[in-house]
Order: structure tokens, then sequence, then C-alpha cells
């Protein structure tokens, strides 16, 4: 192991670097989050204002929230930071498993977290009657956290891609295996979160076990089907291409997901536990 594994510091000589010493591919996402902290920061001052001033007929929020399970949501969130910030430590030491072991619980925590806002949503419009067009609360509401959860889905095919690219043999470069393993990678997670998620909460709220397996067989299969592909790709027959000088490839969606916890840290405070104060 290198002298830079052994002290966890990041070799940046695999990158271009500026004139400040600082990579480009970092530059240029810090770039990138300074835009998105004025975008959601428009959003939430949004939100705030017409909270002060409601029109008539709007909807109540301490009456439609269930603030139980948005802070679980939270707290699964804010864990999948920790596993975010072990995955950069491990590539820095050059532990290829160990990252991609914890690449996989964040995106399995990401999904956990949009599956109980896909339940949450579905909750808002069919049981509570609050869409995006029948009140102000509803329009903010659900353009905020919805592009909140947007962010949240984009960064669980960022880490995907990334979980992938691990693989990548040093010889031959095994592009349509690569494509598949993320296709099988997708179709898990994707189905973790629209389906499974939101039906355990189903389950938790009082749904028979045995119902929602019945009622969901076809999508149970696929995922099923789709997560043993992801182990049968994810077998190593050979040394891979991916390692320590990747390290500010991770450290990179490090930053983004870091930035995505941090917004909905502000979101959850502003939108869900204000009501309660």
């Amino acid at each position: 192991m290198s002298s830079h594994a052994a002290t966890g510091a990041i070799d940046h000589h695999h990158d271009h670097t500026t004139a400040t010493g600082i990579p480009n591919k970092k530059l240029l996402w810090w770039a990138f989050l300074a835009s998105d902290c004025m975008f959601f920061g428009t959003l939430i001052s949004t939100h705030l204002v017409y909270r002060l001033n409601p029109p008539p007929g709007n909807a109540v929020p301490t009456e439609i929230f269930n603030i139980e399970l948005t802070s679980f949501s939270t707290f699964i969130l804010l864990m999948s930071s920790l596993l975010m910030a072990l995955a950069v430590n491990a590539i820095q030491r050059g532990n290829v498993k160990s990252t991609r072991l914890m690449l996989l619980g964040t995106m399995f925590f990401g999904c956990i977290f949009l599956g109980g806002q896909v339940f949450e949503f579905t909750h808002f419009v069919f049981v509570k009657k609050m869409t995006l067009s029948n009140s102000i609360f509803g329009s903010t509401f659900f353009t905020l956290t919805g592009t909140h959860g947007t962010h949240v889905a984009i960064g669980v095919l960022l880490l995907g891609m990334m979980y992938v690219r691990t693989f990548k043999p040093t010889s031959g470069n095994g592009l349509l295996r690569n494509f598949a393993h993320l296709g099988a990678v997708c179709v898990t997670m994707g189905v973790s979160f629209i389906w499974f998620v939101p039906g355990m909460i189903e389950v938790i709220y009082g749904l028979p076990l045995g119902e929602f397996l019945s009622h969901h067989a076809v999508p149970l299969s696929v995922g099923v089907a789709a997560f043993i592909a992801v182990l049968w790709f994810g077998r190593t027959a050979g040394p891979v291409e991916f390692g320590e000088k990747n390290a500010g490839d991770i450290e990179a969606i490090g930053l983004y997901w870091h930035f995505v916890d941090i917004v909905w840290i502000i979101i959850f405070t502003a939108v869900y536990l204000l009501e309660y104060l």
C-alpha cells in the first residue's frame, strides 16, 4: 500500500489542478453546489413568505404532516452521509471492497428516504386531498420537497454509476457488462423505493403482509431477480482499474451528497418543525 493510502491523503497528481491547487473536478462541483444553494434558497424563501400570509382555504400543515415518519426519513438520510464519509475514507486508503459496500449502503439509505417521500406524497394527495394546485401551501411544499427528492434520486444514480465503475477491469473495457450491471443496480434500487419501502410503511400502518406480497408479486420477482444480477455482476475475477487514484471522484460525489443532506435539514426545520413551534 502506498504512503498516500497509509496516511489517508488524496493523491491529486492524477487530476489537473487550477492555479489555486484545487482539482478541476472538485472546483466544478463547488461551483455547481453554489448555484444550487441560490436555487434552494429561493424555493425555501418562497415557502416561508407564503407561510406568513396564508390565503383563505389554505391547508393546515399540522393536520397533514406525519412528523414521526418524516423524522425517521431525516435520520436515515443523515446516516447515509456517515456511510458516504466512510466510502471516501475507504478509497483514500485504497480499500475498494469497503468503498463498494459503503456506496451500496448510501444508495440503500437514499432509497429508503425516497420511498418515505413517495408514500408521503401519495398520502397527502389521495387521503389529505392536498395537491400541487389546490392551495398555496401545496404548491410551495411539493415544489420544494419534490425538487429535493429529485436531487436525492440523481445522487443515487451517480452513486450507482460510481459503484459499477469500481468493477472496471484493467484489461478490456467491459462496457456492455458495465451497462448491464448498472441496469441491475437501478432496477433493484428503483423497486426498493417505488414499491418496497412505501409498501412496508403500509404494512406498519396495518396492511397484512401476505396481502401486500400477493398483490405485488411481479415487482417483488423483478426486484429479487435484479438483486441476484447485482450479486452476479459483483463478482471480481481479476484486478480492477479503480483505486486510490480515483479518491477525488468519490469525494466529489460525496460533496454533492452531503450538500443534499444539509439542504434537507434546513427544509425539515423550515417546513416541518416550524409548524409545531
